[in-house]
C-alpha cells in the first residue's frame, strides 16, 4: 500500500474513504435541491459557471469505488466470493428503499386512486425493474406528479446500474489476469473508455450521444466509468504513484482554469480521481474515532431523492430550507439504513470467507546411510 496507508499520521483508508463519500452524498443532495424546486436549473451552481458539485461528487465516488473494488478482488481473486460481496453490498439496501417507495409512500402520496394505483402495470414494474436496476424505471403512478419535477420518484438511482458494471470490469480484468494476460491491459481498458467518452461528450446536463441501453444512458455511463477504471489502475499502481495532496490542490486548480475548454472534462477526471483518493489516503487520524458515523453514505444518497420530493410536496419551494431540512434528514435516514440494513446483511459475508490453504506437510530427514541404500535394516 502506499506510504500514506501505512503511515500512523493519517486515519486508516477505510475511515478515509467513508468520510469522503459521505460528503459527497450530502453534496449530491444539495446539488439536487435547485432543479428538485426549479427544474430548469440543471445545479446549484448559477449556469454561468459551468460546474456541478454534484457531478464532480459522483467523479469522486466512481473513482474511490474503483479503487476499494479493485483492493477487494487483489485480496481475495474469487468470482464467486467476490460477485457475492458485491450484490450483498448494493442489493439490499436497494431493495429495502424500492419496497417502501412502492409500498408506502407511493400509495401514500399518489394523485391516483388506490385500485389505479395497485392495478397499474407501471406500479409493479417501477417494483421489479428498479431492483434489477437494468431495467430502472423512474416514475410510479400519481407520485409526485403535481411537484415541479414530476419526471422521477428516485432520481439519484440512475447511476447504480453503472456501479454494477464498474463491478463487472473489475471482475473481468482479474479473471483475463489470473489467465497470464498482463495487467497492463487495464491501460487499454482505459484507453477504450476514454475514447468512448470523447466521442459521447456526456456532461452534467447532457446524457452525450450513444443513445441508451434499456434504461441506461451509454454517454454518461461512459463518462463516469472513466474515473472508475482510473481508480482501478491507480490502485493496480499505488506503489508507483506519489499520492500528495499538493498534488491534488494543484490538479483541483488546473481543472477550475480549464474547466470551460476542450480538455476540462478530462481534467475534471484526472482531478477527481486522484484528489479523491489522495484525500482518502491522507485523512486526518484526529477524525477517525468519528468512523462509526461516517459509514451510511450510500443510504443517505439512495433515500435522498425520495425525501427532498416529499418536503417539496410539503411546500417547501425555497432551495436554501430544502437544503436545510433535507441533508440532516437525508443523513439520518443513511445512518438507520447502515445499522438496520447494511451492516446486518455486510455480515453475512462471514460465510464467505476463502477456505484456509492446506498446511504443506514437513519432510522428515532421511537417514544418511538410506541416502546410499545401505540403511541398517
Amino acid at each position: 500500500m502506499p506510504a500514506a496507508v501505512r503511515s500512523k499520521s493519517y486515519a486508516d483508508p477505510n475511515t478515509g474513504f467513508a468520510w469522503l463519500r459521505t460528503l459527497g452524498a450530502l453534496t449530491v443532495v444539495v446539488d439536487h435541491s435547485a432543479p428538485l424546486i426549479h427544474p430548469e436549473r440543471l445545479t446549484i451552481f448559477p449556469a454561468s459557471w459551468h460546474m456541478s458539485p454534484g457531478y464532480v461528487a459522483l467523479m469522486g465516488f466512481f473513482a474511490m469505488s474503483g479503487f476499494q473494488i479493485q483492493d477487494s478482488w487483489s485480496r481475495d481473486p474469487s468470482w464467486w466470493r467476490f460477485s457475492a460481496r458485491r450484490l450483498l453490498r448494493i442489493l439490499p439496501p436497494l431493495v429495502v428503499v424500492v419496497a417502501c417507495t412502492v409500498f408506502v409512500i407511493g400509495p401514500l402520496v399518489t394523485s391516483w386512486s388506490q385500485h389505479d394505483y395497485w392495478s397499474s402495470l407501471q406500479t409493479w414494474r417501477y417494483l421489479v425493474g428498479t431492483t434489477l436496476l437494468f431495467l430502472l424505471q423512474h416514475q410510479l403512478p400519481g407520485v409526485f406528479d403535481a411537484n415541479p419535477y414530476p419526471w422521477s420518484a428516485n432520481g439519484a438511482l440512475w447511476t447504480l446500474p453503472m456501479e454494477m458494471l464498474g463491478y463487472a470490469i473489475v471482475l473481468v480484468v482479474g479473471l483475463l489476469v489470473a489467465l497470464g494476460v498482463t495487467r497492463l491491459f487495464l491501460f487499454v481498458v482505459l484507453a477504450v473508455m476514454v475514447f468512448a467518452d470523447s466521442q459521447c461528450l456526456a456532461t452534467f446536463g447532457y446524457h452525450g450521444g450513444g443513445g441508451s441501453l434499456l434504461e441506461l444512458p451509454l454517454g454518461s455511463t461512459v463518462a463516469f466509468l472513466v474515473p472508475f477504471v482510473v481508480g482501478m489502475v491507480l490502485h493496480t499502481y499505488r506503489d508507483r504513484v506519489p499520492f500528495r495532496p499538493s498534488v491534488a490542490f494543484v490538479l483541483l486548480a488546473l481543472w477550475v482554469v480549464l474547466n470551460q475548454t476542450p480538455v476540462g472534462r478530462y481534467a475534471l477526471v484526472v482531478a477527481a480521481s486522484y484528489g479523491a483518493i489522495t484525500w482518502a489516503l491522507h485523512w486526518p487520524r484526529r477524525l477517525e474515532r468519528t468512523g462509526a458515523w461516517v459509514y451510511g453514505s450510500y443510504g443517505t444518497y439512495i433515500w435522498a431523492f425520495p425525501i427532498q420530493q416529499l418536503l417539496v410536496m410539503a411546500g417547501v419551494r425555497n432551495v436554501a430550507l430544502l437544503v436545510l431540512l433535507a441533508v440532516p434528514a437525508s443523513y439520518l435516514v443513511g445512518q438507520l439504513s447502515w445499522r438496520l440494513v447494511e451492516e446486518p446483511t455486510m455480515r453475512l459475508r462471514r460465510h464467505l470467507r476463502a477456505p484456509a490453504p492446506n498446511p504443506v506437510p514437513v519432510r522428515q530427514p532421511v537417514p544418511r546411510a538410506d541416502r546410499v541404500g545401505t540403511a541398517v535394516r
